[in-house]
């Protein structure tokens, strides 16, 4: 089918995002907001925009009913999830394909296997990929956790069983910790995700967070569009993304894509998908979890690649084969991406506020993915990302040196912004010289605490 309308079931940078690779296509959007979004700028880009609910997001953005209600009214084809809220529910999925109306990702049954961790580790192993040991089933009671524990050997991980971005997620090293940190996991399980299972694996020490971009049409066409590098995070969540990899050779970066390619395979995959690894010091990589949308980070691979994703995601869902195979792509460069948050700089709490100023350097090599412009006033009850600046260069020192200058010209006033975390990032030594893990960015803010206690007391 030729797709002639999309509704967007998202909000910020990402549903303008989406809007503008419907223009590209030549296809009409509705926007969808909530009270808190009405003068937000997805809603003035797009060609119409229906409200939802209060500003709440459970009131809105996940209001299921209403999403539905407005596509309908709109006579909208499709509905394009975006990522966070309802992208990765496969009973939002479902009511889509119930309603006749086309949900740009994945079919129901795939994001049911997919985001039950147990369920895609199965299937991760039946396709000879890799996984870190662990529970082959989530688990309900301590003392079936503790019985694993004891098998594979502490430190363990605890994870949800349903859903990510680190909620329900926690670091057990010593058995006597086990019982405390289990009841907590399973309580915030249980609150974001409506399941309190949960997953017990090996935890490994300073890895690095490899995921790997994948597509996949209607047609049995699958392939890969090479891996970025996620390792610099705090509490699960990713703050600076690269691509490629500064530590994969060549033979390692075909081998784990490759796994990643078979997994999307075997589980039936269709759209654009992410298949997350981690890399032990010796260069063994797992399989940890496969996220079933468009990613946050996802701007690195298209610079690297010149593919536009969701631009294929959209062909896809209309029925269109890929256009391109494997051997067409090629990695161009490197691009790295910086997260800019709206929060304050060194307890991380939200900035909710009005933007006094906005400006973003123009400069070869750079894009800045956003929704906020001066004069826009950040409300208090979302996600507190605001933009994605990301910069392209020949190699990764001049990919590094020109964000580094995007920084420093990048000007957002009214609010607190992580601006200046980044920059110190950027000029740490080691991050230069990609020694990075998961663990980098938490004993480098420890460092940074300490220095300040340390000329405070002096």
């Amino acid at each position: 089918m030729t797709l002639s309308k999309v509704l967007i079931a998202n909000r910020g940078e990402i549903a303008v995002r989406i809007i503008t690779a419907c223009k590209d296509l030549g296809i009409q959007t509705v926007a969808v907001f909530s009270e808190a979004d009405r003068d937000a700028l997805h809603v003035r880009l797009a060609d119409e925009a229906v409200c939802i609910g209060p500003s709440p997001s459970a009131q809105s953005y996940l209001n299921i009913p209403n999403i539905i209600s407005a596509a309908e009214i709109t006579e909208a084809e499709a509905i394009h999830p975006g990522y966070g809220f309802l992208a990765e529910n496969p009973d939002f999925a479902e009511i889509c394909e119930s309603c006749q109306i086309k949900f740009i990702g994945p079919p129901s049954h795939v994001i049911q296997m997919m985001g039950d961790k147990a369920m895609a580790r199965s299937i991760a192993k039946k396709a000879g990929v890799p996984v870190v040991p662990g529970s082959e089933k989530s688990v309900t009671s301590l003392e079936e956790a503790s019985e694993i524990a004891e098998h594979i050997g502490y430190p363990v991980l605890l994870k949800a069983a349903a859903g990510g971005g680190g909620r329900g997620m926690r670091i057990v090293y010593r058995k006597s910790d086990l019982p405390r940190y289990f009841e907590s996991a399973k309580q915030e399980a249980e609150k974001a995700f409506g399941r309190g299972d949960l997953y017990v694996e090996k935890y490994l020490i300073e890895p690095r967070h490899i995921e790997v971009q994948i597509l996949a049409d209607e047609h049995g066409n699958v392939l890969h569009l090479f891996e970025r590098e996620c390792s610099i995070q705090r509490r699960h969540q990713k703050v600076i993304e690269e691509a490629p990899s500064p530590v994969l050779t060549p033979a390692l970066r075909k081998k784990i894509c490759q796994s990643a390619v078979e997994l999307a395979k075997a589980v039936g995959y269709m759209s654009a998908g992410t298949v997350e690894f981690l890399l032990d010091k010796n260069k063994n990589y797992y399989f940890i979890e496969m996220n079933t949308r468009i990613q946050v980070e996802h701007p690195v691979t298209e610079w690297i690649t010149g593919v536009d994703i969701v631009a294929e995601q959209i062909r896809i869902a209309s029925g269109e084969p890929l256009r391109f195979k494997q051997k067409d792509l090629k990695i161009r460069g490197h691009a790295i991406e910086c997260r800019i948050n709206a929060e304050h700089p060194e307890s991380f709490f939200p900035s909710a506020g009005t933007i006094e100023q906005c400006i973003i350097p123009t400069m070869y090599g750079v894009r800045w993915d956003s929704a906020v412009y001066a004069g826009y006033s950040v409300p208090p009850f979302y996600d507190s990302l605001i933009g994605k600046l990301t910069a392209w260069g020949r190699t990764r020192e001049e990919a590094l040196d020109r964000m580094v200058r995007a920084l420093q010209t990048t000007i957002i006033s009214g609010i607190f912004t992580n601006i200046e975390l980044h920059k110190a990032i950027l000029e740490n030594p080691f991050f230069r010289k990609g020694r990075i893990h998961t663990q980098f960015l938490e004993e480098f803010l420890r460092a940074r605490r300490m220095k300040q206690v340390s000329l405070s007391a002096s």
